[in-house]
């Protein structure tokens, strides 16, 4: 017989790879649904954005373990917004935001409905989509971005799904900069050219 796993997730750490806090490590919850992005991954992805990470306003939209936020402010972004309704999630980032003393900005809220009202800020550089696979959320998230005013006119989109997820459609105006896969993901690097109103 199974013994049934205990509901206190054990502590596992992910470490950065890049930037002024490279090999500092971050800790986490792990749950069924989080799934950090891979250090291989990572480094791949960072190296895409390396001519436009200094000084980015950065936005997480499942931030999970928040590795990607902090990632892209060790490497120079000015700020990162993590947006995160899981409460151990939550507990995690700011503990990891206080360890580094990071300009990360969590917001404990539901992603959807977060991104369903109109931004009142300044837009971001740079948008992290990397929701749970099974909630099949990416069309729906980035129409929210580009139609209420979460994206800079340049933004960068990078999102992160299922290999044979063929239900994603991006907004018409993102132009496919990156197209790769690793294991059973795929992930896409996005450029907005124009608005699409």
């Amino acid at each position: 017989m199974k013994k049934k796993r205990s509901q206190t997730a054990i502590e596992q750490h992910l470490r950065i790879i890049g930037g002024r806090w490279r090999s500092r490590k971050v800790t986490f919850s792990p749950t069924d649904e989080l799934r950090p992005t891979g250090a291989r991954l990572r480094e791949t992805l960072f190296n895409w954005l390396s001519p436009t990470i200094e000084g980015a306003r950065c936005l997480d939209v499942f931030a999970g373990s928040g590795i990607l936020a902090l990632e892209a402010l060790s490497r120079g972004a000015k700020s990162s917004t993590a947006l995160e309704i899981n409460a151990s999630a939550v507990k995690a980032l700011k503990i990891n935001r206080t360890a580094l003393n990071a300009a990360l900005d969590i917001v404990a809220t539901d992603s959807t409905d977060y991104l369903t009202n109109k931004n009142p800020q300044a837009p971001f550089d740079i948008v992290f989509v990397d929701p749970p696979f099974s909630h099949h959320l990416h069309s729906s998230i980035c129409n929210l971005l580009e139609n209420n005013y979460w994206l800079a006119e340049k933004a960068i989109i990078y999102c992160e799904l299922r290999i044979d997820d063929n239900s994603f459609s991006a907004p018409i105006n993102w132009q496919l900069h990156r197209d790769k896969t690793a294991g059973d993901v795929r992930y896409l690097l996005y450029r907005r050219i124009e608005s699409a109103s």
